[in-house]
Order: C-alpha cells, then sequence, then structure tokens
C-alpha cells in the first residue's frame, strides 16, 4: 500500500480522475478556502479514499464535503465496475442501505408533528399483531424445561417470558427495543417472501421473542426494526411508503435521484462488492429490492449530492431552499440523545438519537467532530456526518458489504474532513 509521502503513478492518475470527475458534477463547487477549508489538506480525504482503491477494498468511491451550505469537495474515484472498468462518477447512484433510517425517522417526526402518532405509542397500535411480545431472558433461575418422559434435563440458556411492556416508537427509532437485533431472535427463521409487501411479512414477528426488555439496553436492529417503522408510517399516513418519501421528502428537497425502486438506472449503480480471500467478487442484491417490500431499514437508494440536500436540510433546522420539511425543534429531538453511552451496548462518547448517532463527548469518542455531531452508515461502506459547530458535512459512498474495516475508514474519512478546517 503506498505511503502519503511516497505515492505511486497509480495513485496520481486516481487523483486526477477524481478532480475531473468533479469538474462533471451538477452540484457547483467552491474554492475550499471561501469556506474556511484547506485545498491541500483536503487532499487528504482523496488520498484516503486512493489508498483503500489501491488496496482493493473497494473499487470506487464518491466523497463530497460541504461547509456553510455550499460544496467545497465533490469527487469520483476508481471504477464503477473491476470487470469493464468503468470509471466511477459523481451521480453515481448508491444502495444506502441504512442510511435510509434517518428518512424513516424525519418521516416519523413528520407524523408526529401532525398529531398523527406519538413517540410513545406502542407499535401494535399500528401494527395489532406486534401488540404483545414475548422476550428471551438468561434463564438465571436454573428453570428446567418440562419433560413428557420425565426424566431429568439441564437446564436451559434462555427462556422466553412475557415482555414487561409493549415496544414503543421511540424503542424503535433508538434501536433500544430488542427487536431483531442479533441475540438469541437471530437463530429464528425469518424471511420476506416472493412479492411480499410490509404489512403481509411484519406480523409474522410477532412469533420471534425479544433480544431484552425494551429500553433496558442498545442493540442494533439492522432491518426490521425499522421495516416496522416504515409500515407504521404507511398506516399513519394512509400511503404506502415510497409514495410519501417522495412526495413529503424527496421532491420537496430536489432529490430527484433518491428511491425505493426504479427501473433504467443500473447504468449509474455501481457493482456489489465482497471481499472474498483478499479480492472483490461480485454479490447480487438483496432478493427484497424488487419494488413491492419498502425496507425502512435499508431499502434505499441514492446519489452524494442528494443525499446532502436531506444532510444539508437536517443541518438547516429542517428547512432547505424554501422547503419546510420539519420544525427546528424536531430536529433538535432527533439529535437529542436518547440511548445515553452509559447504557448497556453503547460506545463511550457516542449516544443515540432517533434514526442517527450523536457525539456526546469527542474525547471520549476519539474523534475530532463536535459535541453535537451526528449521522450514520449503511451496511454497503456508505456514510455521512453533520457538524452543526463547524457547519460541515461529509459523505462518501462505495458499494462493498460486508467490510470488516468499514468502522475504522469512517472514523478516518471524519477525521480526515474535519482536519482540514482552518478557518470560519
Amino acid at each position: 500500500m503506498p505511503s502519503r509521502r511516497c505515492l505511486s503513478p497509480t495513485f496520481w492518475l486516481g487523483f486526477a480522475a477524481a478532480v475531473a470527475g468533479a469538474v462533471q458534477a451538477a452540484t457547483p463547487t467552491v474554492r475550499p478556502e471561501t469556506v474556511g477549508l484547506s485545498t491541500a489538506r483536503l487532499a487528504r480525504v482523496t488520498e484516503l479514499m486512493q489508498r483503500n482503491i489501491a488496496a482493493g477494498t473497494f473499487s470506487g468511491s464518491v466523497t463530497l464535503i460541504a461547509r456553510n451550505g455550499r460544496v467545497a469537495m465533490l469527487t469520483a474515484q476508481g471504477v464503477m465496475d473491476i470487470e469493464s472498468k468503468t470509471p466511477m462518477r459523481t451521480d453515481a447512484v448508491f444502495r444506502i442501505m441504512s442510511m435510509t433510517k434517518p428518512v424513516i425517522a424525519v418521516s416519523l417526526l413528520m407524523l408526529a408533528e401532525e398529531g398523527k402518532l406519538r413517540l410513545t405509542d406502542p407499535v401494535g397500535q399500528f401494527i395489532p399483531a406486534l401488540q404483545t411480545l414475548t422476550v428471551t431472558v438468561p434463564n438465571t433461575e436454573g428453570v428446567v424445561p418440562s419433560s413428557p418422559a420425565f426424566t431429568a434435563s439441564a437446564p436451559q440458556p434462555g427462556r422466553v417470558v412475557p415482555a414487561d411492556r409493549p415496544v414503543m416508537i421511540r424503542d424503535l427509532l433508538s434501536h433500544t427495543s430488542g427487536l431483531m437485533s442479533g441475540g438469541a431472535s437471530s437463530t429464528y427463521p425469518f424471511a420476506v417472501g416472493s412479492g411480499e409487501t410490509l404489512a403481509q411479512a411484519l406480523p409474522r414477528l410477532a412469533t420471534i421473542p425479544l433480544d431484552f426488555q425494551p429500553g433496558t439496553r442498545w442493540a442494533y436492529s439492522p432491518q426490521y426494526g425499522f421495516d416496522v417503522l416504515a409500515h407504521v408510517v404507511e398506516v399513519a399516513s394512509g400511503m404506502p411508503l415510497d409514495k410519501f418519501v417522495e412526495q413529503r421528502i424527496f421532491a420537496p428537497l430536489g432529490m430527484k435521484d433518491t428511491f425505493f425502486y426504479r427501473d433504467g438506472v443500473q447504468a449509474r449503480k455501481p457493482t456489489l462488492y465482497q471481499r472474498v480471500n483478499g479480492a472483490l467478487q461480485k454479490v447480487a442484491d438483496q432478493p427484497w429490492m424488487n419494488g413491492a417490500y419498502f425496507s425502512g431499514g435499508g431499502g434505499l437508494s441514492s446519489t452524494a449530492e442528494d443525499y446532502l440536500r436531506f444532510a444539508l436540510m437536517l443541518a438547516s433546522n429542517g428547512e432547505l431552499d424554501g422547503a419546510r420539511i420539519l420544525s427546528r425543534r424536531s430536529v433538535e429531538l432527533m439529535t437529542s440523545v436518547f440511548a445515553p453511552d452509559t447504557l448497556p451496548g453503547r460506545n463511550a462518547g457516542e449516544g443515540f438519537g432517533l434514526g442517527v448517532r450523536v457525539v456526546s463527548n469527542p474525547a471520549a469518542r476519539n474523534t475530532w467532530l463536535s459535541q453535537g455531531s451526528f449521522g450514520w452508515s449503511g451496511a454497503y461502506n456508505t456514510h455521512f456526518f453533520v457538524d452543526p459547530k463547524e457547519k460541515i458535512i461529509g459523505i462518501f459512498m462505495t458499494q462493498v458489504t460486508l467490510l470488516e474495516t468499514r468502522g475504522q475508514l469512517r472514523d478516518d474519512f471524519e477525521n480526515a474532513v474535519t482536519q482540514a478546517v482552518v478557518g470560519n
């Protein structure tokens, strides 16, 4: 892997391609110094991505950095497809996976503002099958299951008991529900059938115990927690989820390339890869990405420029270019700490709000980001953050799944962006 001080000819070819990609971008860029950023220091962001491309971590990337509402960097590096060597383009459409979750959180807050739901409402109020749930708990009492032969048997590692209370909307938004969050629930089979909708599939979750009593800890629900919330949006609004987000969020914000399913964009979609034995191998799309099942946990596709519009709306207290999506107080609530870093399962210095992580203590988190910064990431190695104090938004998008180092890359990206701040 080339070092920063002795970069290979391949790096400089990639850097030149990145600069060319920025020139072709639809979003106008400004000279970084006009928004208090250093051009020379921002080059470290490009270097970071190029080193990972050269190392075979992913095939290509798009990075976008904005400050004070203006884009200081928009670059495309590497290729969209290794076989065809198609250059990455700044308007590439990425499967953003869990970066869908903040969109669902905004949708719910919009409906809460309209009085159509409360954050404390039980999800069973909207999906009756999920009103009364069970929980897998440690078998501390050594309870032995009944045996038809009346023979002794060993105590079980866990047992199922009724939930102490219903799961609330805020539990799912803050990942404190225990619903399909990687514990004992992962041993239960659950899959979305071909052509099934949210309404058809989600009631079957009632047969799967929660991983812990609601509200007692934090554990990430990768997909189904927010799929449940997506259907809550449908029930509360009386609209299919794809229509709701298009009419209420994407169209007003000018997000023309963000959607759950659309024909005719394949040429702009980078190939999805997975690292296997040190090499990138193609991976097929999820079967539920079919236009019938609108996954709130990870179903959206978008571009860096489109997602910037969404992030700018949040950074601007709920309004962008005259389109008011949320009130200022709703954005403040969304980015407040609902799950503190003292709750079991959370990382030091990092709380969780409604659909987004929140930096509660930069020193404890070992980050250059300011206190109150927020954002989230996607399973296919996409990421965004908003630093309200420094008025910076950073976005990167790649398409590689199950990347073990994606947390490290996320931190390196945040640090590379914020170290470029030299003025106001």
